[in-house]
């Protein structure tokens, strides 16, 4: 089965939001990382140890840890504007 000949082709348009998305997408992803960055160092600092003390793949975790403690941060401010947005009461 041959498929028609306009389906062959790549979607233009299709290529410029996917680059558009993945721009979007790496600038934040660097953001978030200096964030987790420096509060991995000041979990480090509050406990008394220096970054050096630890190994690269232990300083790994700690960065993704905060990465993601980050990520659910802005998902649930996003969450809250939303309901606020639709006005819908949290709170009885």
């Amino acid at each position: 089965m041959t498929l028609p000949e306009n389906e062959l082709k790549p979607d233009k348009r299709h290529n410029v939001l996917r680059r558009s998305y993945d721009k979007v997408k790496r600038k934040y992803a660097g953001k978030i990382r200096h964030k987790a960055i420096e509060r991995a160092k000041t979990r480090i600092y509050l406990h008394g140890r220096k970054p050096e003390d630890y190994e690269p793949d232990i300083l790994e975790s700690i960065v993704k840890e905060e990465e993601d403690k980050i990520i659910s941060e802005y998902k649930s401010r996003g969450l809250v504007a939303l309901v606020a947005a639709l006005g819908i009461s949290l709170f009885p």
